[in-house]
């Protein structure tokens, strides 16, 4: 009896924990935000303001950041220069909870940084400060030495090459040697022409371009196209499975499959390729393809450590990069991104059907890192996103009328509500009557609200204002109920200072979660 495959939720919780270790190209990724008012007097060109900088991991430092999110103990090997740069990238790598210890610090080989300048989020320019070296052979031992005591324990390798010299044709034969020694898989996320390279490798993932430039040109417009380039990959290079990303087209997946057949007294074996097509939602809106490639290849290799079948994987990835792509800047997938979405997706019939990742009579209750994600997505769709905040105990009509007043004057409106510990200080020891979850659904189920974020102080004399959730999701209004003028409001500065409205609402009188306390007890 053939044991069951995995569901699909099963691979998922089983990420959790699973060492993978990623060898390849880490970079810093800086991302510049600002508005532009006018053109330069000195040349037509257009002056961007700057209003802040995010920095991230990017390159193979991404591919790991996607594996962390899935929930797994992913590791790190890889080379950056003794300079600033590099001190940054580790200190945005601690800020992550990522072990540092397999970065290797050269004085010759400067730390690669990608700046982005984005007006909104619309990307501008990018500049790029790399010098693209081959490692000295001193690098090349001491990562080695490194990889034999990283490979450890692990379920899978990652080789993520962005061509900047790490992955040597000579380090990449030793290391995919040193983990088939200990059994472990090697995916590998490729760069260049020639992929001989890769020679042996269980899986790679090129796309369109980079499956067509490797196989001398051969077309990949179609199916039948990429079918044959694969085919023609494999043999050539001796590589186990093709994973070819095809933008709005999905994935393939083309594998070997041995067969035997009977010549007489003697049994040969014929070599046999088996092709499967993922085909990726229509209606999937992109904001920014930026790392999508990289989501990809960290969830095949997590799913494959569990021991996924690479199908499995790949429709799993495939969902993963549908998700990632609808982000703003180089974005990771989350496990609980990817177990909402397959309650929207027919995996089986490898077709997604939908991206929603919530009920549409529900208001997603979000943590404060997905709705930043959210509303980037927002404003770049030209929607005018507003806040408004309380403890919401008990919904009556001053709630209902004030959350719907707010609403018509935005395309979102988001509630920051108080968590339980938070309305103690607040409201005294007898309150909430109705504890943060009970309180998030009811108010999630209000046709004005379309996201919920819980906030708050845990214990006295820490912030019990919204002040750091709106400096972190900056919503375009800032929406407040009374009797205040602006200059009471100690959330007022922070929304000015990036350039966001403060909107002073009217309450209705008589109505108020206290007097309806007070009429209950009476």
């Amino acid at each position: 009896m053939k044991n069951k495959p995995m569901e699909d939720t099963d691979i998922i919780e089983r990420m959790n924990g699973m060492p993978i270790l990623v060898i390849g190209d880490i970079m810093l990724d800086r991302f510049v935000y600002g508005k532009v008012k006018r053109i330069s007097p000195e040349g037509p060109v257009p002056v961007l303001s700057v209003e802040r900088e995010n920095m991230m991991l990017g390159g193979a430092g991404n591919t790991l950041s996607n594996l962390m999110h899935l929930g797994c103990k992913g590791r790190i090997l890889s080379i950056i220069g003794e300079d600033e740069k590099g001190r940054i990238l580790k200190d945005v790598a601690q800020e992550s909870g990522i072990d540092i210890s397999g970065l290797i610090i050269s004085k010759d080989y400067p730390t690669i940084v990608k700046t982005r300048y984005l007006a909104g989020h619309q990307q501008m320019l990018r500049a790029d400060y790399e010098r693209s070296l081959s490692i000295s052979k001193g690098c090349i031992q001491s990562i080695l030495d490194k990889a034999a005591e990283a490979m450890d324990g692990v379920k899978a390798v990652i080789l993520s090459d962005y061509g900047k010299g790490l992955l040597t044709s000579e380090l990449i034969k030793e290391l995919i040697a040193m983990a088939h020694a200990r059994e472990i898989p090697v995916l590998v996320d490729p760069k260049g022409t020639d992929f001989s390279k890769y020679a042996s490798a269980d899986i790679i993932k090129p796309n369109k371009k980079e499956l067509s430039e490797s196989t001398g040109g051969m077309p990949v417009d179609t199916d039948e196209q990429v079918e044959q380039a694969a085919i023609q990959l494999i043999k050539t290079c001796d590589i186990g499975v093709v994973v070819a990303t095809r933008s709005q087209d999905g994935m393939s997946v083309i594998r070997k499959k041995p067969q035997t057949i009977q010549n007489g007294n003697d049994t040969e074996k014929s070599l046999d390729f088996e092709t499967i097509h993922i085909r990726s939602a229509e209606d999937i809106e992109v904001f920014d393809v930026s790392g999508a490639g990289d989501t990809v290849i960290a969830t095949i290799a997590a799913a494959i450590g569990v021991g996924s079948d690479v199908v499995r994987a790949s429709l799993l990835a495939n969902v993963a990069g549908s998700i990632v792509v609808s982000k703003v800047g180089t974005a990771s997938i989350r496990a609980k991104e990817l177990l909402n979405a397959l309650s929207y997706y027919d995996l089986q019939r490898e077709m997604v059907q939908n991206i929603e990742t919530e009920s549409p009579f529900l208001a997603p209750v979000m943590k404060e890192y997905e709705a930043r994600e959210e509303i980037q997505r927002w404003k770049a769709r030209g929607l005018k996103v507003g806040f408004t905040n309380g403890c919401f105990d008990i919904i009556h009509y001053g709630h209902v009328t004030y959350l719907n007043d707010a609403r018509q004057q935005c395309d979102r409106l988001i509630v920051g509500l108080n968590n339980d510990a938070s309305v103690r200080l607040l409201k005294g020891e007898n309150r909430p009557v109705h504890d943060e979850e009970s309180r998030a659904r009811v108010i999630s189920s209000l046709g004005a609200v379309d996201m919920v974020v819980l906030f708050g102080a845990e214990e006295r004399g820490q912030d019990n204002t919204p002040r750091a959730l709106i400096s972190q999701i900056q919503p375009d209004i800032f929406f407040k109920g009374g009797d205040y003028t602006i200059d009471q409001l100690p959330e007022a500065s922070i929304v000015t200072n990036y350039g966001g409205k403060v909107e002073i609402l009217p309450v209705c009188e008589g109505h108020s979660t206290t007097q309806s306390i007070k009429k209950v007890r009476s």
